[in-house]
């Protein structure tokens, strides 16, 4: 009857256009229920509200051996609560080699963004899974190199054909070896190698670019090998998950779909009282909260070892708490059972202010986008207050124990990444080092005094193997100093790069206080007489320096070089790239053409150029160093 309710109150808020309220109450609705009729009644919402909501399309094709179809409304439902208009190919049943080798198939022609490649260990290695102890001395050891071999050969064969990603299920053990406890005593047993397989598998998706692994191993260990698999669906439908696990495989699924499609959380905002630590510590002191190694202060302690784990992989930690500073900065700084110190910290509001109020500061001190952030509050009505007046903050509901708080932060695929760069192991140093920067130019007179202390140095070469990782990122993730918007895959990068009449320079920053790190990219093709801007973008993280200004001179000047009478470029307004709406007009082009799209810029480079500034030191090298 509640289910019932919910989906009469949904309704009625579609019905009467409340598209926020109503995209918050059917988020609310999922969480809840997580069902195959649950699914079912979000995909039919979302689709009524598809014209009103903000919504990414991707394209993902599933080739498999094994039925997946019940997992796949499910992973839609995920996908559009998560902001995804997901479209899903599902490739004919047990076909999967036929449709990457056919350059012609239907999986080519659909185009997706990224490919999930769904093979069991019982279909592509029988041998190893089946009918190991038939297996002669040496015969598992050919069997795991034959299996080994055909992942190489598809995962290159797919390659030729797509820039997409692709996703690879790593081979699953069964829950009983065939040999029993004697499997483990031999190096070459079944567990071995399986594992063996899953080995070369991680080095092959190392080696190709774009292609990445999901533990599915892992996975099916996760939630119990036994009750994992389904024999009777099995051997009637060729299901072997549970309907119960159904949901985890859609999750697993979304949880690498999210990070490949550049949707990311670079910010944890965390509240204090009951979420950081148990108890007020306005109200019970520093003495009262708890937060130690023993219950009930072990649950807390837990969670800030769980953010630690993200602040090492990259992700930024504020503050946003209702509370006394003073109160709030001593536990901070002197609790003996806290892992997360002040320095942790990139902002803070800690005061008493509305929330929405403080996330937008927090956002705008940070220079990142409000869809950058993440919310992890104990309080259901501050999250529902923060959902429906910042839809674009992603916030994390937290379950009513605080015993399992670090496990709802550890599965939230706001965090995940497939791939961490040299920059984002360091940004919370970067940004730890703004406040000197900061402090220097409140003591300057005027901007260029701080420009000319700032000392800044700007490296500028052509893409790299070691730097494509990074540019490519840098395409996916970039919003508010980005004229395009033009978001490029790693294998995308790498074709355009080959291209003789295109360019990809990548521009590194340092100046007297840190190195900044890859920050910039352009992208240039060359027609007819006039270099194109195809990508011209920057790291929010200096913004505001004239470092746009230097790789635009740079450009300026090559283009020249090579003959170029016209450096050309569109700006396509979005909602994030306000900053850079006036960087073609400040520097002398002229708009040549406009639409409903954007507006084509031209500047004459026979008779007008672009200064570099002064201050800046531009060093060019052939190929960056890293």
């Amino acid at each position: 009857m509640e289910m019932q309710n919910q989906q009469e109150d949904i309704a009625k808020l579609i019905a009467s256009g409340a598209a926020g309220e109503a995209k918050v109450a059917l988020e609310e609705f999922w969480r809840a229920q997580k069902t195959p009729g649950a699914a079912a009644f979000v995909i039919s919402c979302y689709e009524k509200l598809r014209g009103r909501l903000s919504l990414a399309p991707y394209r993902l094709a599933i080739l498999r051996s094994f039925t997946v179809e019940p997992a796949v409304p499910l992973l839609r439902a995920a996908a559009f609560v998560n902001g995804f208009d997901l479209s899903v190919q599902t490739g004919d049943f047990n076909a999967y080699a036929q449709e990457i080798l056919d350059a012609d198939s239907s999986l080519y022609k659909f185009q997706p963004d990224a490919a999930v490649l769904a093979v069991q260990t019982r279909d592509i290695a029988p041998e190893l899974w089946r009918d190991f102890t038939d297996l002669e001395s040496g015969e598992s050891i050919r069997a795991a190199e034959r299996v080994t071999n055909d992942f190489r050969h598809w995962i290159q064969m797919f390659r030729k054909h797509s820039n997409a990603y692709l996703v690879v299920h790593n081979l699953e053990q069964p829950a009983i070896p065939s040999e029993g406890l004697l499997d483990v005593q031999s190096a070459n047993g079944q567990s071995a190698m399986i594992r063996s397989v899953n080995e070369k598998l991680c080095a092959i998706a190392q080696e190709i670019r774009g292609t990445y692994l999901l533990d599915y191993d892992a996975l099916t260990a996760r939630f119990g090998r036994f009750a994992w698999h389904d024999e009777r669906k099995w051997l009637t439908v060729r299901l072997p998950i549970a309907a119960s696990h159904l949901i985890h495989l859609a999750d697993e699924w979304l949880h690498l779909i999210l990070p490949l499609s550049g949707k990311l959380a670079k910010v944890l905002v965390v509240d204090l009282d009951n979420t950081l630590w148990g108890g007020v510590i306005g109200e019970d002191g520093m003495d009262g909260i708890q937060l130690g190694l023993e219950h009930p202060g072990a649950a807390y302690q837990a969670l800030q070892r769980a953010m630690l784990d993200l602040y090492h992989r990259g992700i930024l930690l504020a503050v946003c708490s209702k509370n006394n500073q003073d109160d709030a900065m001593a536990a901070l700084e002197k609790h003996p059972g806290m892992l997360l110190r002040p320095q942790h910290f990139a902002a803070m509001r800690v005061n008493w202010a509305d929330k929405p109020k403080n996330l937008r500061e927090i956002a705008e001190e940070l220079n990142v986008g409000l869809n950058s952030l993440a919310l992890l509050d104990d309080n259901p009505v501050e999250r529902r207050h923060v959902r429906l007046n910042l839809p674009e903050v992603v916030v994390i509901e937290l379950p009513n124990n605080p015993m399992d708080y670090a496990r709802a932060l550890r599965e939230d695929p706001a965090f995940e990444r497939v791939r961490l760069s040299a920059e984002d192991r360091e940004r919370s140093k970067y940004y730890n080092v703004q406040r000197e920067r900061v402090q220097l130019e409140q003591s300057c007179g005027s901007r260029e005094d701080f420009l000319r202390n700032l000392k800044q140095e700007a490296r500028i070469a052509r893409v790299s193997s070691t730097t494509l990782p990074r540019v490519a990122q840098l395409t996916q993730k970039t919003n508010q100093f980005n004229l395009t918007t033009r978001r490029y895959s790693e294998q995308d990068i790498a074709q355009i790069g080959a291209r003789p009449e295109c360019g990809v320079l990548s521009i590194r920053v340092k100046d007297r206080f840190a190195d900044n790190g890859l920050v910039g990219v352009a992208i240039t093709r060359d027609k007819d007489g006039a270099c194109e801007l195809d990508t011209f973008l920057l790291s929010c993280r200096v913004i505001g320096r004239d470092v746009e200004t230097a790789l635009l001179s740079y450009l300026a000047d090559g283009a020249r070089a090579r003959g170029c009478h016209l450096l050309q470029g569109w700006f396509f307004p979005t909602k994030k790239n306000a900053p850079a709406k006036d960087f073609y007009s400040i520097h002398g082009f002229e708009v040549v053409e406009q639409n409903e799209k954007g507006s084509l810029w031209s500047l004459d480079l026979a008779n007008s150029g672009v200064h570099p500034p002064e201050w800046i030191k531009v060093v060019a090298a052939e190929e960056e160093e890293q």
